[in-house]
This record gives C-alpha cells, structure tokens and sequence, in this order.
C-alpha cells in the first residue's frame, strides 16, 4: 500500500511510530517483519497534525533529511503560531512518482479532520489506516475506550480504519512486562472495532539486547520531551 495513514489518541506514541516507519522505509531502522527497502523509491513523510503543536513529526525534519526522507509540513511549522493550514504540496502525496507516503494525523477526531479534506484522494489512490492504541494514556486505558474514540476519529476523516498497532508503553520508563500486560488490552480492543491486531510494539530498550516476541515489532524512542 503506498499511503499509510498513523492515527490515534493524542500521546499514543503515533508520532514516534510514524518516524521509525518511514526511516525503516528508507532502509535506516531496526530489523522488523514486514518491512521491504526498494532502492531508489521515494519516502515521504506528511505532518498532517496541524492542531496540536507539541511532539509533530516536522520537529524531526533534520533527522528525516539526513536519512532521505522527504517531509511534507504544516505551513506554520517550527513557529510560535497554531494556524490549521496545510501546505498546498500535500496533494503531491497523490501523484504516481510520490513513492512511499505515510501520513501523521492529528490526535482524536479534532486532529483527523484533516483527513476529511484529503479522504477523496486517499480512497481514490488507496490507503492503510493505522489506529494507534495505548493502554497506559488517560482516556484511553479501557478497549471501550478505544473503540468509542475510533469511531470519531473515522466519522471525522470520512476514511475506514484497516487495523490496530498495538503501542502500550510508559516511556522511558517502559519494561517488557509492561508491553506484555497490554496485550490482553488490545486483542479485546481489536475485537470490539472489528479490526487485525498488526503488530505490537516494543522499544529497543525493553529488549535488553533480545529479539521481539512473534507479533511484536521493534521501535526506537525518536520523539522526547523538550528538556532531555
């Protein structure tokens, strides 16, 4: 699928998964299942988090630019302003050389309606819609939750959600056990919504050096807050 769409509640940890997709797509990340390099294809990253101006993926632009990926950013971005604007080179992302294209939504269905104005030509060119769940955040700890807050988020976007990751964690503060305990969490969640569990994610350094449990994905702790 060329466009994958990261959505979820805002603190899910969507922002950090959407950079660790889009390097491992440009080949620079750890070994994962699932993830394919194509030399010479294009790989493009769309901040599409125009309400919410902490932890947005154009913070990260000197990361992405150094590992070739190309970022697309609201056009108040790395400014003091909150204007909801999309830059007008978000429709290049439906253009046949636009290569790999993942998209970083907004938190909840203020931050995904966005989405609405691009649903005509995500559906037109086809798209994966992740939903990002996060057992550990306020307002989304139960499946109940989880799905209620789905459902507003897709009725915003006019998009369908195509399954679940599964990212639990308490930053840096995240163990294996931690990971683990989620698990039950989101296999009621994915039942409820109707929806594929994907995958799970662990970070790096909950792994103390070993493989990923099958059904696990391996991510790297790229977004932090200001003061470390």
């Amino acid at each position: 699928m060329p466009i994958t769409v990261i959505c979820g509640h805002y603190g899910c940890g969507k922002t950090n998964l959407a950079l660790n997709l889009a390097l491992e797509a440009a080949g620079d990340g750890p070994a994962t299942q699932g993830t394919t390099v194509t030399q010479g294809t294009t790989v493009t990253l769309v901040d599409l988090d125009i309400v919410n101006p902490y932890f947005r993926s154009s913070d990260y632009a000197a990361i992405l630019k150094n590992k070739g990926v190309r970022l697309i950013a609201p056009v108040f971005a790395g400014t003091t302003l909150d204007t909801p604007t999309l830059p007008p080179e978000v429709q290049s992302v439906f253009t046949p050389e636009a290569g790999r294209i993942f998209i970083d939504a907004g938190g909840d269905d203020a931050g995904a309606t966005a989405l609405g104005g691009l649903s005509p030509g995500l559906i037109k060119a086809g798209y994966e819609l992740i939903y990002v769940i996060n057992r550990y955040r306020a307002l989304s700890q139960t499946p109940e939750e989880c799905a209620a807050l789905l459902s507003e988020i897709e009725g915003a976007a006019r998009l369908r959600a195509s399954g679940i990751v599964n990212n639990s964690h308490l930053g840096v503060e995240t163990k294996m056990e931690h990971v683990l305990d989620a698990l039950d969490f989101a296999k009621r969640t994915a039942e409820l919504t109707g929806l594929p569990l994907l995958y799970s994610t662990v970070p790096d350094f909950a792994l103390n050096g070993e493989e990923p449990p099958e059904g696990f994905r391996t991510v790297r702790r790229l977004v932090k807050f200001a003061w470390e």
